[in-house]
């Protein structure tokens, strides 16, 4: 058991050294947590950490699918390309402009690189997939995003054409909001071997009575192997969302994937006026993140949880799938963290896809060094400055018959002047006797 150290529990860390060194990055948290909170957003008053481990326990007994280190739940079935995405690996998402004809408050596009550039240029995706092709680029999962994709659609019919020539088995899915989806539009695009659709929906828009995104998945049926929905879902909208599972389930589509509510960075006004708060602790390891999904917003998470359960009560053949904004992450990391060469203390973690190390600090290094010269491991790490000892978390078993805390660094590879670096996040805490490498790490 890791005991991941908050403001709240710091105090129960027996080791004053590393109860000092651990205080750095709840400092670190809380300077973060400041910064949003001064721009303007209220953060949640209680922490349902605790109310939404409780609730997956309970979808997991009743037989929902948990992975991706309780980031990612379903029922039913999973679009391949959501398992692909854990990891990245073999998974390319492309876009031929950013251009939207929609207004959605809460979309992360204006943080993209270059947005307003892209809003009326478009790029060449056809030969963006040639130069992966050319580089031997393996492709299982391909998609196309935006922006909305059909405002080209030409351009969308010979990308996907072009992606079946170069990579015929691949998983290929269109990303659209479905309002320029028509019978025309789907021949050319069954013509051009699309494997899957995912519409969205937008809750404001099924409050005015709107049919036509559901009208035009119904129509998708008939020539797509694989139509989904993904959506972003609200909190209070629980019995709105029950509504939607089951016109869903009514049309026979493969599936929904609920996605964590987020607040994109920008748009303050609107989250404020709706009065959104954010989650008390946004990110289990605060990072800066590449997915630009921002911050995770009070609410959603558990309504996503209610859903599933609502979806296995009434049997629901649809897959619902929740994703976390974390689950989102897990392929960032992933690709950031593996295949690299490391030092023999450091273990690439297969339940988070951080890199981590133990350290025992202060009094507690004599005895676990003591430990060490007995068993001959040689391959730890001595620090005056941190005054810590560091070592791989597989010898923390060695260490069962010490009364020591011992700390668990998570760190990432990061890129920094055509060098790499490693660089350390956060530290929790165990105990020797509490601690399982198989299920902890």
């Amino acid at each position: 058991m890791i005991l991941g150290v908050t403001k709240s529990n710091l105090s129960e860390i027996k080791n004053s050294a590393l109860r000092e060194y651990a205080n750095i990055y709840v400092q670190i948290y809380q300077d973060f947590m400041d910064q949003v909170k001064a721009m303007g957003l209220e953060v949640e008053s209680e922490d349902t950490t605790a109310l939404v481990a409780e609730k997956t326990e309970v979808l997991r007994k009743k037989g929902a699918i948990v992975r991706n280190n309780d980031k990612s739940i379903y029922t039913n079935r999973i679009s391949p390309s959501c398992v692909a995405c854990q990891t990245g690996a073999g998974s390319s998402t492309f876009f031929i402009s950013l251009k939207c004809h929609r207004d959605c408050f809460y979309c992360f596009n204006p943080n993209q690189e270059n947005y307003e550039y892209f809003r009326e240029h478009t790029r060449d995706v056809a030969a963006e997939l040639d130069e992966m092709h050319a580089s031997k680029s393996t492709l299982g999962h391909i998609a196309l995003t935006g922006g909305e994709p059909l405002l080209h659609k030409e351009e969308t019919y010979r990308f996907f054409e072009h992606a079946r020539e170069l990579y015929p088995t691949s998983h290929t899915r269109l990303y659209t909001s479905g309002d320029h989806i028509d019978r025309a539009a789907l021949e050319e695009l069954q013509r051009s071997g699309l494997k899957e659709i995912r519409f969205s929906i937008r809750m404001h828009d099924l409050a005015k009575g709107q049919t036509h995104t559901y009208d035009r998945i119904a129509l998708a049926r008939e020539y797509i192997p694989n139509v989904m929905v993904e959506m972003p879902v609200l909190p209070n909208t629980l019995e709105e969302m029950k509504d939607v599972l089951l016109r869903l389930e009514e049309l026979g589509i493969f599936g929904i994937n609920l996605l964590e509510f987020c607040f994109p960075l920008n748009n303050i006004e609107a989250y404020r006026e709706k009065g959104y708060k954010v989650k008390v602790r946004p990110f289990r390891v605060l990072y800066d993140y590449w997915y630009a999904g921002g911050l995770p917003i009070a609410g959603s998470e558990l309504v996503c949880l209610d859903l599933l359960d609502f979806a296995l009560e009434k049997k629901l053949k649809l897959g619902v799938h929740y994703c976390s904004l974390e689950n989102k992450h897990t392929g960032q990391l992933y690709k950031q963290n593996s295949g690299q060469r490391l030092p023999a203390r450091i273990h690439f973690s297969q339940r988070d896809y951080f890199l981590k190390t133990a350290k025992v600090f202060g009094e507690d290094i004599p005895a676990v060094k003591r430990v060490f010269d007995k068993i001959g491991y040689r391959e730890y790490a001595l620090s005056e400055e941190q005054n810590s000892l560091e070592f791989h978390v597989n010898k923390i078993c060695s260490l069962k018959k010490l009364n020591v805390d011992v700390g668990i660094a998570s760190h990432v590879i990061e890129a920094r002047e055509n060098d790499t670096v490693l660089r350390e996040l956060k530290v929790d805490v165990t105990k020797p006797q509490a601690f399982s490498l198989l299920k902890d790490i």
